[in-house]
């Protein structure tokens, strides 16, 4: 309901009827059928989406939904829920961005799904100084971590990569997907948003 609050245009696709029951204050569509049909897909307009989230009760069934949006409908940016953390690497190795059940909020989705956006996870009590955590550009990856300390004002201090977090980021080369956390301060998110959005010519 937070993504369509905000004024994005959302499709909920569930087999159960009864699950739309619970989309109060909803303004998008919703589909009876299963997320991996691909006449239901089709009628679910996957071929324009710029994201999908697969939320089903099944493991399998999440990455088989991601895994027909990112690679038979070029949706770009997808991530599944999982209930066993423990194939959290597995999937990764898949290419498939994953949230497992304990750490499942709207903010770990919109991560994944708008890797565009700032990214806040953290800010301190004087408001000066915030957490940002991103998943790294495709036109960014290869570059080394270094390149992202753009100014004294933002700082790499974490990296998650294959579903494994590290701090030790010095002389790392960023990776398509890598989950990349910076402190920054006020000034710092405005630069670092303003290096995210800048490709290169």
């Amino acid at each position: 309901m937070q993504l369509s609050e905000e004024g994005n245009s959302v499709v909920v696709i569930d087999k159960n009827r009864d699950s739309f029951r619970r989309l109060t204050r909803f303004d998008g569509r919703v589909i009876h059928g299963s997320g991996f049909d691909r006449d239901i897909l089709a009628k679910a307009e996957a071929q324009g989406a710029d994201a999908l989230a697969a939320v089903t009760r099944g493991d399998n069934t999440n990455i088989l939904c991601a895994r027909i949006a990112r690679d038979n409908y070029q949706v770009k940016n997808v991530v599944a829920r999982i209930y066993d953390p423990h194939r959290a690497s597995v999937y990764l190795k898949l290419g498939i961005p994953t949230v497992a059940s304990a750490l499942w909020t709207t903010q770990q989705v919109k991560r994944y799904i708008f890797p565009d956006s700032d990214g806040l996870v953290w800010t301190d009590g004087t408001g000066s100084l915030s957490l940002i955590e991103i998943v790294v550009p495709d036109h960014l990856a290869g570059q080394p971590i270094s390149r992202f300390a753009i100014s004294r004002d933002v700082r790499p201090v974490g990296l998650v990569r294959g579903g494994i977090g590290r701090v030790d980021v010095d002389g790392l080369f960023a990776q398509e997907d890598d989950v990349l956390q910076l402190l920054v301060t006020e000034a710092g998110r405005v630069e670092l948003k303003a290096f995210l959005e800048t490709r290169p010519a």
